[in-house]
């Protein structure tokens, strides 16, 4: 049986918080709305966008947090062509990732990604890593139920034809540990992402990892007691 690792984007493979908060922001002043705080902004991340905003606008109608996500939209590219004109990296891989997925392909995982990101934005993402080839399958939110549904773990294992005893889901947030646990997959949460590791725990996490060296271990060992 395949063994299956989905991996959260924003947060997991990503350091994208930077260009998230800043969008955000702007998309709340240009509608007349109070900016939110980069720590509200960093708690929402792993929802899908008109959910995130609904979250941080709890006074908005279903049309005002399609209008923010809208917004939002529009305001990232500027956001980000802004920041490679400064000389900083958009949505830069967090240490070891790389070379950490080339290590789970070449021991044989399956690897895929589900993300509140459209498919759009993630094969930007993937592209400008040239990490596209590296995942089998890409579940995100405007093909499928948003996080913490489970909808994103089930595609996945049904486009790889595995099952959820062989199928581990690593994320930063309380959204991607509640996917895994509602899926019944294994939750692994990181502790270079944007919620706490308590938070994660708290969420169902089986495990926390505080590197991606770490994360190949825990996945070693655990393959080699699910075999």
């Amino acid at each position: 049986m395949p063994k299956l690792c989905i991996f959260d984007c924003d947060g997991t493979l990503v350091d994208s918080q930077h260009g998230i908060i800043s969008a955000i922001q702007i998309a709340f002043r240009d509608s007349g709305r109070p900016a939110p705080t980069p720590h509200a902004v960093r708690h929402v991340i792993g929802l899908s966008l008109v959910d995130a905003m609904a979250a941080l606008a709890t006074d908005a109608t279903e049309g005002e947090a399609e209008r923010l996500a809208d917004r939002y939209l529009s305001a990232l590219p500027h956001v980000n062509a802004a920041a490679v004109a400064a000389g900083k990296g958009v949505e830069p891989l967090f240490p070891g990732v790389r070379e950490g997925l080339s290590s789970l392909n070449a021991d044989g995982w399956l690897l895929g990604v589900a993300t509140g990101k459209s498919r759009r934005a993630l094969d930007q993402t993937l592209n400008e890593h040239a990490l596209t080839k590296t995942f089998v399958t890409l579940q995100t939110a405007d093909i499928a139920a948003g996080k913490p549904s489970p909808d994103m773990v089930y595609r996945a294992i049904l486009e790889t034809g595995g099952t959820v005893e062989s199928t581990v889901v690593v994320g930063d947030t309380i959204y991607d540990m509640a996917m895994a646990v509602q899926a019944g997959a294994v939750a692994i949460g990181v502790a270079w992402g944007y919620h706490t590791p308590v938070a994660l725990q708290s969420a169902g996490a089986g495990e926390i990892v505080a590197s991606f060296s770490e994360l190949l271990v825990l996945l070693e060992r655990w393959s080699s007691e699910n075999q």
